[in-house]
């Protein structure tokens, strides 16, 4: 099932390299189109849908879009953050499609959750690794954790917002370009 399939033959492996390609330029050009915005993002949104819609290949473009990133912005304590949530963004979507999964608010929480999550690994891995895990680290996690808030409470509204309002005529919208290309 890694493949996708058109009639009876496989797709080819180059328009399976060119589509992971095109979603993982989406992802980075979408980034650098709202950074100028603290925290409003729309990398969860498009990953999710890649996973949803894509499978197998949404999680790949999340790999190759966690690569690119270091190449722009040089490395730091978020490569580690970013390996670990973005796949997991694409994976827990491509699950939701595997199983059928089609309400709106389950998607909507789903991303709440996730954001929520990204906040707590950031400030754990940051923690983690620029101070060690011994010395008060709880504490040390909760003044960090806290001093983020706001720009989490930004992230968590916009991706609340996008998922209730676009994730759906997303989907349908990627179904019907995965019809055409594949």
């Amino acid at each position: 099932m890694g493949f996708f399939e058109r009639g009876s033959k496989r797709t080819s492996s180059a328009k399976i390299i060119a589509l992971v390609g095109i979603m993982a330029a989406t992802l980075e050009c979408a980034k650098l189109a709202l950074m100028f915005l603290p925290n409003i993002e729309v990398v969860t949104i498009l990953l999710a849908l890649y996973g949803y819609v894509f499978g197998i290949w949404g999680v790949a473009a999340a790999f190759v879009f966690v690569c690119i990133e270091p190449l722009i912005y040089g490395f730091g304590t978020w490569v580690v953050s970013y390996f670990l949530y973005w796949p997991l963004v694409a994976l827990v979507f491509m699950i939701f499609a595997r199983l059928k999964i089609k309400n709106r608010i389950v998607f909507t929480l789903a991303a709440a959750v996730l954001t929520i999550w990204f906040g707590v690994l950031t400030s754990l891995v940051d923690i983690g690794l620029f101070s060690g895990f011994f010395d008060n680290f709880w504490h040390r996690f909760g003044v960090y954790y806290l001093r983020g808030i706001p720009f989490y409470a930004a992230q968590l509204a916009c991706n609340v917002v996008l998922f209730l309002l676009l994730f759906k005529f997303l989907t349908k919208k990627l179904e019907g370009v995965k019809k055409q290309f594949i």
